[in-house]
Formats: structure tokens, C-alpha cells, sequence
């Protein structure tokens, strides 16, 4: 009766203008908006009805308040929903995913010195198949059906993925000359040596590696390059690329401005960006139906040990086509796109076309929940179809860096048309209306996708989401400002909460009714006002409890797999009330990325982990002559300033060594460096530096 009586009384307001057989009309700026009610069934005066509250779930005596509970009435309805909205009769990616398999391991495990790098054992009771239990959206069960496909498969002749060995694959490309080129190398060296051993068992005991190629900067697919390549078997990157080959040496080549997009995303906020990767990949939570599933593009990332790094030897710069050790390679680059340098291939010898991340077996990221730059939605479109037009009539089988390979022509184009269209209707749909006047928020409560697109399994919302997709987009074109000057200088989460509470009476009062709600299955306004309590007082254990139980609720509904992880992850720390460090790569993974960075990246990191605060008396001005390069480093009011090639006579100091030592003054091993001049001024510019917060907290203040 409530929600009857708000949209009438909208109506008298001139708002909602007219309620059709399709849904409602809205009037925003002069303009008809329309909306069908399921489109926008969270905004309350679009409700036609009001939901029925239930009777409260009777808990059981024996449960374990920081144990997971079971999934709801309304969340198993919810999620059996599913059954109808999708075709779970069709199973081609299934079949893809299992194709061509020549060896399984799916009791997996990868351990190190540290402890546990990489687990698909326990991922076993997938292997049954079967319909989703109530705790876990059936798209989403379907989709780990498909990742825990885990081993050697073959691609096409002369081409093996290894899968389910991290998150993302690795991949065995055979030359004319009977080497072989790998195609990105997983996330550390004990997953990348695992993969290569059960390669060599298979196929290849005794592999001349020829190059490595990376496809583009994130983490997954550089970090194990350890395992390939070092010191002693890189080639000289002062030798054209056929002389590297020739050398008998390994290449390294990615596309141009690898190293400056690695340094900048994977070390200048790697502290907070691991923390929040904890959130986005699940990495503490335990895996099974109340837990970790797939998130779209693999099983999670590999954890407890550093990342390793190389300098490429070859940068592709331009579209090109190369023969690498015999074998035609004709690469495209796609700046801007899932990286901001990434490059696809053509092996016209295969008739396989690598698509890198740009294209995966399911909604990628515009923006990703760990954090990073928006990625250009047009760009990623366009370059797709650039390459559907160059290559899919001559392609028979396409693949990628994540994922399973799709067969057949028309398939391939489809697929890539698919993908492209995705991208093409968020971006163009979210500025449509941006010009209507809507909010990022609204946009997301608006749109869904085509349905012809919605139906597609390869598209679906596994990894990224059409919700923040959009808001992606939005953020890329106007920024974070809605336009509302009241959102202009907001007070702290903490202050604001303060501040609801005393306005909405009473904790017990807001208790009372946030249960009422989740009796009734609305857990995402119950977790946004719970929230409100917890940042008001994190000592109030009943409202700690009650936003993890609409937490867990919201996960367990979740078809995208990181969504679902944050959610998890929340509910897990509001219980535990302790968040734990996250187990990405930080601290020597770190210095391994800084070590085969630039100088000027060295003391840019050292800028960004200094409190400008402490330091804003502090002048110093010091030369540094690294190497075969000089430089000057001034910190003036407390910023630092890096001058490259040259050198100032009246600095403070000058210091001599190799870049190796000058990392190691980042973590305070100072000594190692020839100085002339003050000692002290030379490790000024270092002593203040602050490790990260390795835990900070997320879900409370």
C-alpha cells in the first residue's frame, strides 16, 4: 500500500506521468524516460507492490556466529530465477573448455618455502557438475564448471595452452625452426615452472625457447618470467631481434611503453591496490559453495610469492608483421584497451589469432575493482573489430590469455562481434544518457544489455559488471563530480554516519528495522544502513553481524564472481573484526619491478612512499650517477623533483653505484653508494619513506 501511495502521489507531482502494461514513464527534464519495472525494481517509488516481509528465518542453535550461514529463502528463489533467464541447455563453452585436453590436474597444488601459491584440489567437488547449490548463482556455478578445467590442452598443431595453473594461461607456440615462443608467463616463477614441466612432459622434454612475449602490463601474465628467463640467457636488446634469436638467447618482447605501465600500476599504489585485490579476487576466503568460485577470467591469482620481471628485449611499436625463428607473426597493437599497452598476434601458419585480454569468454572491466585507470570502452570496440576485419575469414581458431579458445569461422566472428558490441552499447548508451541528466548511479539502475547480447554466455558478467562498466564510462568523461554542489566537499564516511544515526533516533532503533528488512529480502538497503552503524560505532557487534548477513546474502546472489568475492570478503572481516594482510606480490616483488624499471621510477616511488609533511623543511639537492646515467634529485618544500641527464654543482651530494644498491636504499639499507659530499643528505631523500598498510580497513573505519 506504502509503494501505491508514493507513485500516486508522484503522479499528482507531474513525475511519474503515466504506469503502462511495460512499466513506468518518468519525466526528467521535459523529456519521457521510459523503464520497465524489473529494470528498476531498487528504486522504491518504481514498486507497484510492497514486498511481502517474512517470517525470521529460525538460526540454528549450533551455528557459529563467524561461520558463513546458508543461503535464505529469498536469495535460493532468487537464484533459481536463473534457470529460466538463461539457456543452460546450451553447451558449447563447456565443450570448449574441455577441448582438446591432453593431460588433467585437478588435484593441483603449488607450494613454496612461504606456504600455499596455488591450489585447484580444492576446487575437486566441481568436478561433479550439477545444478547450483542455493548459495551460489547458477550462471556463476556454471562459469567455474568451465574455469576448473585445469591442465595441457591443445590449441591447434603446433600450438598447447597450459590452464588452471594460475589465473591466466600460459601458452606453447611451436616455430619453423622447431623452437617455441611462450606467450605470457602467469603470475610467479613456481606456477610458470609448473606449467612448463607439464609441458615438457607432454610434448617437448627439452624445449629451445626462443622469445618470450608478453601481452600486456598486468601482473598475471609478466610475473613468472623469472622461471624462463635471467640474467644470463636474456638476449642483448642492442641486437636486432633476428640477431637475438640467432644468439641463442631468450627474447623478450612486449608492445612499445611495457616497463613505464608495469612500474606505474603494479608499485606506485601497490600497497593499496594489493589490499583491495584481496577484496576483488577472494584471496582470503576459503573456496567452496559459501566461498571462493570463478570470477570470470580463472580461478583467482597465485599468491605468497614476489613477482619477477624483464626488461623487454623488442618493443612492437606499430602494427607489423615479423619472423620470429621462422615463424610469421603479425601483431596489432590495442593501447588503451584491458591495458593501456597490449597487442594481439596473427600466426598465419596456424590460422590462430591471439586476442590478449581484449577478448575473454566474458564481460571484462572497464574499471577494476582493485583499482586502476578507466580503460576506453570505444578504443576496445574498435580494435577488435580492426582485427575481426584483418584476420577472422582466414582464422580457425582464436585465443587468448585467459580462458579457452573458440573454433570455426563464423564462430570467431560472431564471438568477436559479440564482444566488440558489448563495449560499443556501454559506452555509447552510458554518455546517451549523461546528456538526458542522469547520474552514474542512475545510468547503472537504467540500462541492461540487448537481449540478444544479455543470452550470450560469452558475454555475461563473470569479471566485470554492466553496473560499474558504466560507471566507468561516466567516470572517463565527467569525472567523479555528479554536478550536485552538496556532493562538492562531503564530510567522512565516519562523520556522515555519526550524523545519520543521531538524525534516524537510535542503533537499536535502526537494528529493529534493518531486521524487518532483511526478513523481507532487501539486503542491499540493509547493508547500506548497517554500514552507517558500523562506521558510527565498529564496536556495535549486532550491527557488525547483521550488514555481514546482507553481505553474504548480496554474494551468494552474485553471477559476477568478484562482486561476489567483495561481498564475501566484507561479510568475512565484519565478522572476524581483524582484516587480514593481503598475499599479493609487495615488498621484493617490489624491488624486482624497480630493479628492471628506469632511474627516474626509482625516486618517483620513493617520492609517492615519502609524507611530503614530515619533510617540508627538509631541502636537499643530490646528484646521482647510476650506471651510465646521471641525474639530480631536489626535494624543495617537501616535493621531490627529478632532473634525468643532468647534474648540479651546488648540490648537497653526489652519489655513485649501481641501480641494484639504490633499491635497496628504498626498503633503508642504506651503505653501498660512492658519496661525495653529505652522506646524510643522500639518505634524507630516502629516510622518510613509509612502508604500506598492508591491512588497512575497508569495511569500517
Amino acid at each position: 500500500m506504502k509503494k501505491h501511495l508514493t507513485l500516486f502521489l508522484l503522479c499528482l507531482c507531474g513525475m511519474a506521468q503515466q504506469v503502462s502494461a511495460q512499466g513506468y514513464y518518468l519525466y526528467k527534464n521535459g523529456q519521457r524516460q521510459s523503464y520497465r519495472a524489473n529494470e528498476m525494481d531498487s528504486l522504491v517509488f518504481y514498486k507497484t507492490e510492497e514486498s511481502p516481509a517474512q517470517e525470521p528465518e529460525e538460526e540454528d542453535p549450533e551455528h557459529d556466529p563467524m561461520d558463513p550461514k546458508k543461503a535464505t529463502k529469498a536469495t535460493a528463489e532468487r537464484n533459481n530465477q536463473w534457470y529460466t533467464r538463461l539457456d543452460f541447455e546450451d553447451q558449447a563453452e563447456l565443450e570448449n573448455a574441455k577441448r582438446g585436453l591432453i593431460e588433467a590436474t585437478p588435484d593441483l597444488v603449488i607450494k613454496n618455502s612461504v606456504g600455499e601459491v596455488w591450489n585447484m584440489a580444492e576446487f575437486k567437488f566441481m568436478q561433479e557438475g550439477g545444478e547450483a547449490p542455493s548459495t551460489v548463482n547458477p550462471s556463476l556455478w556454471r562459469n567455474t564448471l568451465c574455469n576448473v578445467q585445469c591442465g595441457l590442452f591443445q590449441v591447434c598443431d603446433g600450438i598447447y595452452q597450459v590452464r588452471g595453473y594460475d589465473m591466466a594461461n600460459m601458452t606453447f607456440i611451436k616455430t619453423k625452426s622447431g623452437g617455441w615462443l611462450i606467450f605470457d608467463v602467469l603470475m610467479c616463477k613456481e606456477v610458470a615452472q609448473a606449467a612448463l614441466e607439464i609441458f615438457k612432459k607432454n610434448v617437448d622434454s627439452n624445449p629451445r625457447i626462443v622469445a618470450v612475449l608478453i601481452s600486456h602490463s598486468h601482473a598475471d601474465h609478466y610475473g613468472g618470467v623469472g622461471a624462463i628467463v635471467n640474467e644470463k640467457n636474456i638476449a642483448d636488446p642492442k641486437l636486432s631481434l633476428t640477431d637475438q634469436i640467432a644468439s641463442g638467447k631468450i627474447a623478450v618482447i612486449t608492445s612499445e611503453n611495457f616497463m613505464k605501465h608495469v612500474i606505474a600500476e603494479n608499485t606506485y599504489c601497490n600497497g593499496g591496490m594489493s589490499r583491495r585485490a584481496s577484496y576483488q579476487y577472494g584471496a582470503n576466503l576459503p573456496k567452496g559453495v559459501t566461498g571462493r568460485m570463478a570470477m570470470g577470467i580463472g580461478m583467482g591469482q597465485s599468491t605468497n610469492s614476489p613477482l619477477t620481471l624483464m626488461p623487454p628485449t623488442f618493443e612492437v611499436v606499430e602494427d607489423t608483421t615479423l619472423i620470429i625463428d621462422g615463424l610469421t607473426v603479425t601483431f596489432q597493437v590495442t593501447p588503451g584497451t584491458e591495458a593501456p599497452t597490449e597487442m594481439n598476434a596473427y600466426f598465419a601458419d596456424y590460422r590462430a589469432l591471439w586476442m590478449a585480454e581484449n577478448c575473454t569468454g566474458t564481460m571484462h572491466n572497464l574499471y577494476t575493482l582493485r583499482g586502476a585507470q578507466v580503460r576506453d570502452a570505444e578504443a576496445w570496440c574498435n580494435y577488435i573489430l580492426e582485427a575481426e576485419q584483418k584476420f577472422a575469414d582466414k582464422t580457425d581458431v582464436v585465443f587468448q590469455s585467459h580462458n579457452w579458445p573458440h573454433w570455426g569461422t563464423e564462430t570467431i566472428r560472431e564471438y568477436m562481434v559479440n564482444t566488440a558490441s558489448v563495449y560499443k552499447f556501454i559506452h555509447d548508451q552510458t554518455l546517451h544518457y549523461v546528456n538526458l541528466g542522469l547520474t552514474s548511479t542512475e545510468i547503472a539502475d537504467t540500462l541492461q544489455l540487448p537481449e540478444r547480447l544479455d543470452r550470450v554466455w560469452y558475454t555475461r558478467q563473470y569479471y566485470g559488471t554492466l553496473s560499474h562498466n558504466i560507471k566507468a564510462v561516466y567516470q572517463r568523461y565527467m569525472g567523479w563530480y555528479d554536478a550536485n554542489p552538496v556532493n562538492l566537499n562531503l564530510l567522512t564516511p565516519e562523520r556522515t554516519a555519526k550524523k545519520i544515526v543521531e538524525y534516524m533516533g537510535s542503533p537499536e532503533r535502526i537494528l529493529r528495522m534493518a531486521r524487518e528488512d532483511y526478513a523481507r529480502g532487501e539486503y542491499q538497503w540493509v547493508a547500506q544502513v548497517t554500514k552507517e552503524l558500523v562506521f558510527a560505532d565498529p564496536t556495535n557487534t549486532e550491527a557488525r553481524r547483521l550488514c555481514a548477513d546482507a553481505l553474504e546474502q548480496l554474494g551468494y546472489q552474485c553471477e559476477s564472481g568478484t562482486w561476489r568475492n567483495a561481498y564475501l570478503t566484507g561479510a568475512m572481516e565484519l565478522r572476524a573484526a581483524t582484516p587480514a594482510a593481503p598475499i599479493y606480490g609487495t615488498g621484493e616483488g617490489v624491488a624486482n619491478m624497480l630493479g628492471a624499471g628506469s632511474i627516474s621510477m626509482i625516486f618517483e616511488y620513493a617520492a609517492i612512499a615519502t609524507d611530503s609533511r614530515e619533510m617540508v623543511d627538509k631541502d636537499v639537492t643530490v646528484n646521482f650517477i647510476i650506471g651510465d646515467e646521471k641525474c639530480c634529485v631536489v626535494r624543495r618544500a617537501g616535493v621531490v623533483l627529478t632532473y634525468m641527464g643532468e647534474t648540479r654543482a651546488n648540490a648537497d651530494a653526489t652519489a655513485t653505484g649501481s641501480k641494484a644498491t639504490l633499491v635497496k636504499y628504498l626498503n633503508g639499507n642504506f651503505g653501498g653508494l660512492s658519496v661525495t659530499g653529505s652522506t646524510d643528505a643522500v639518505n634524507s631523500l630516502f629516510s622518510g619513506i613509509q612502508k604500506p598498510i598492508l591491512n588497512f580497513n575497508i569495511i569500517e573505519p
